[in-house]
């Protein structure tokens, strides 16, 4: 089941995990960035956008918390 969902999953599914990916990523590398330059503005800056990408995730496994459950109920 777990190896079939990614296959069977829908496109706007596939775009919320690869977006939150891709926000929680750039949000570390601001922060690094930040960090290590003594930039205090760039590094409180990263903290929204690793928060967002975290949201999205967890929005993706609600989705598919919800996907699975309907799948087993059949």
């Amino acid at each position: 089941m777990l190896n079939e969902f990614w296959a069977t999953a829908s496109t706007s599914y596939k775009a919320l995990v690869f977006s939150a990916m891709g926000l929680i990523a750039v949000g570390l590398i601001l922060s690094i960035v930040g960090n290590t330059s003594g930039n205090q503005g760039l590094a409180m800056a990263s903290l929204p956008v690793i928060g967002v990408g975290l949201l999205l995730h967890v929005t993706g496994l609600v989705i598919r918390g919800q996907k699975i459950r309907k799948t087993y109920k059949k």
